[in-house]
């Protein structure tokens, strides 16, 4: 249950968990005036108590506010283990979001140890842009989206080149837009290319610099690929799944995503309404050989 804690520029720290699959994701701890921004809160109550004891030792004060870039589960369930009085922001469909979709992750992976998860909600939310100031450091809060969901938000500190990008952006795990579009993450990677990050510290695996912003490009318009020769030739995106020759990406993490992948691919191909995420879940644990894929919380 161990984290590295990097310090990617002066007082801003990307807090990676390995190895980076299912349910395992990574933070930010940015430093500041007389507290702290945390982005993300991790997935299980352990793991988001030891996070904030990282937060206690290199915060500067006690003020604490937290962002979270999306709803799902193992990047806000730890929301509640931080003091009355934080500061929880992120984008106004998160809040619904979270609120409607509650414990299902744990009902997803019952015998992971969640502990006692109370689902705890942003108190401030935006719609596209927000400037958040811990002490004299700036850090830029950006809807871009859809992508891997309908609402996600990154957080861009301009003057230090730090880019926290959520799940838009995988490092050595295979991106994953079940909950959004492939077409609007293509989009979103596009528009966070343009900031010209130096260091990327990606929702799921090591922290990177801009050349991964390229690498889940490069995946996903193979996937667009796939799913425009599956078209014509009459497959399903299972059927396209289970022949297509993962090359140089078999190397990824989780590559039973590429069902979902190619699923939401194909509808944006033909104008299609989004089909049900559990229906394609299903369809991404048949490829996996019927196998639940591991949750590694």
């Amino acid at each position: 249950m161990t984290a590295a804690v990097h310090e990617v520029a002066d007082g801003v720290h990307a807090y990676e968990q390995a190895p980076g699959g299912w349910c395992v994701s990574n933070a930010g701890i940015v430093v500041g005036g007389d507290g702290a921004l945390v982005v993300d809160t991790l997935s299980t109550i352990p793991r988001a108590r030891r996070l904030a004891e990282t937060v206690d030792k290199l915060a500067a004060g006690p003020a604490r506010t937290v962002v979270n870039t999306h709803f799902h589960g193992d990047h806000a369930f730890g929301n509640q283990v931080f003091p009355p009085g934080t500061q929880i922001i992120a984008h106004e469909d998160m809040r619904t979001a979270m609120v409607t979709t509650g414990l299902a992750l744990t009902g997803l992976w019952p015998r992971v140890d969640w502990g006692d998860i109370e689902v705890t909600p942003p108190t401030v939310t935006f719609r596209d842009h927000l400037t958040v100031h811990i002490g004299e450091r700036r850090a830029e809060l950006i809807r871009v989206g859809p992508a891997h969901t309908d609402h996600d938000v990154v957080v861009w500190l301009p003057e230090e080149r730090v880019l926290f990008a959520g799940d838009i952006v995988m490092s050595g795990v295979t991106p994953f837009a079940l909950f959004g579009s492939v077409t609007g993450t293509l989009a979103a990677l596009d528009r966070l290319a343009a900031l010209e990050p130096e260091v990327v510290v990606a929702g799921h695996g090591p922290v990177a610099g801009p050349e991964v912003l390229d690498a889940n490009r490069e995946y996903l318009r193979w996937v667009q690929r796939l799913a425009a020769e599956a078209a014509d030739s009459g497959l399903t995106p299972l059927q396209a799944a289970r022949e297509a020759d993962l090359g140089a990406y078999a190397e990824l993490l989780d590559a039973e995503r590429l069902v979902a992948n190619l699923h939401r691919a194909h509808e944006e191909l033909l104008g299609r309404p989004p089909r049900d995420a559990m229906e394609i879940f299903s369809e991404l644990v048949a490829y996996n050989g019927g196998r639940l894929p591991t949750c590694l919380a």
